[in-house]
């Protein structure tokens, strides 16, 4: 296993120094920060994020505004009134984007949502509150609780509300795996782990925050195709 440092400096070499690094940094949010988005706020996002998966990106954040609408500014107990024919016929809403099991979606995530914020507080607690040294636990409860969030799908909502967290992107599983880090599938909950104690043992060489962690992997490697 490569010392952070390592990496940090061949990620140095190949984007022009540590300036230039820098400025490729994510964003990451402190924990009061996170707490402060509402539930609305939060499942308007997962569900952009769900919609984004596997489709042209610019072109759901256009329609969003028809989304927000259709959806009552997605306040989680508003969606949850909406029947299975409301659901059908927003997903053959042509303002929209026609799918129906990503359109049902945002009312399963309402749901998962309700239930969190009846035990946590709210949903944002949930989330600020859970410890990033065991970030791949909280991928593994989005998966398990809500709809359509495995893969990276959760982890980019993550990122995108300034969560820190790591990104299995094809550049940093493809530093795992040449490096043989890894044993198991990188969905595996062996395979997780694995990561998550490499990324760890990173984070107490470095000091730096996983995000920044795993930008700075995958600037030193492949085609380093940044996304967020």
């Amino acid at each position: 296993m490569e010392s952070f440092k390592q990496i940090y400096q061949r990620a140095c070499e190949r984007k022009g120094g540590e300036a230039a690094l820098a400025l490729l940094m994510p964003q990451i949010s402190s924990k009061a920060s996170i707490k402060h988005y509402t539930d609305a706020e939060l499942l308007s996002e997962i569900s952009r994020k769900v919609f984004q998966c596997g489709f042209v990106w610019r072109v759901v954040d256009h329609k969003w505004p028809a989304y927000e609408k259709a959806f009552f500014d997605f306040e989680p107990q508003k969606v949850l009134m909406l029947s299975p024919e409301q659901l059908q016929q927003r997903a053959s809403d042509e303002t929209l984007i026609r799918h129906l099991k990503k359109t049902q979606s945002i009312y399963d995530n309402a749901l998962m949502i309700h239930d969190i914020q009846l035990k946590q507080g709210s949903f944002a607690e949930f989330i600020a509150n859970w410890p990033v040294e065991d970030i791949t636990g909280l991928w593994s409860e989005l998966k398990r609780r809500g709809c359509r969030l495995g893969g990276n799908t959760g982890p980019y909502f993550l990122r995108t509300i300034g969560k820190d967290t790591f990104l299995l992107t094809d550049d940093i599983k493809g530093y795992f795996t040449a490096h043989k880090l890894i044993d198991y599938g990188f969905t595996s909950k062996a395979g997780l782990k694995q990561v998550q104690e490499v990324f760890n043992c990173w984070q107490q060489e470095s000091g730096l925050s996983l995000a920044e962690i795993s930008r700075i992997v995958a600037c030193s490697v492949g085609d380093n195709r940044l996304s967020i």
